[in-house]
């Protein structure tokens, strides 16, 4: 076994109590990436709002993604587009 092969197998239990813990404090967690978000924003007179939107943004993304959030909220990642079937058309 390798040291990563180790490495993920202790990871693992702390990956699933992160989880776990998202998907029941995310609500919290989202209003507190708001708030900081709008202290950061006052604080810099509105001056990097765009940035700050756009971080607040990613962040909330990677707590739905932890928290393996599915819905309206949430934007799926389907990793694997739909793929066509090769070759000519069926012939009727």
């Amino acid at each position: 076994m390798g040291l990563m092969d180790n490495v993920k197998a202790k990871l693992g239990p702390a990956k699933d109590k992160v989880s776990d813990l998202a998907r029941q404090h995310g609500d919290k967690v989202q209003h507190g990436i708001d708030k900081a978000a709008k202290a950061v924003d006052e604080r810099t007179k509105h001056k990097y709002s765009d940035k700050i939107q756009t971080s607040t943004g990613k962040a909330k993304e990677a707590m739905d993604r932890l928290a393996h959030k599915s819905g309206p909220d949430a934007a799926p990642h389907d990793p694997m587009p739909p793929t066509r079937p090769e070759g000519p058309p069926p012939a009727s």
